[in-house]
């Protein structure tokens, strides 16, 4: 016997109790924080030199970029 695809649809049953009320996160403060750890990942990498590969000073690099992007976004979303 062939099943179909609609066979195994089957309803979403209706929740039995209310969803949580959103977290509330301040998230400047969890993109600067992120931020120093890049920039503490971007200064050990630097002082070990040779010994590591440059694929992970590129990539402290790119996240700090980041946080500064977001950061930025951040400021002008909070703005309009």
């Amino acid at each position: 016997m062939r099943r179909s695809l609609l066979d195994y649809i089957r309803p979403v049953p209706a929740p039995t109790r209310p969803s949580p009320p959103p977290l509330r996160v301040e998230t400047r403060r969890v993109v600067l924080i992120g931020a120093v750890l890049w920039a503490l990942g971007l200064v050990v990498v630097l002082l070990l030199g040779d010994r590591v590969d440059r694929v992970w000073t590129w990539t402290c690099v790119c996240g700090l970029v980041l946080a500064v992007l977001g950061l930025a976004l951040m400021r002008w979303q909070h703005q309009r």
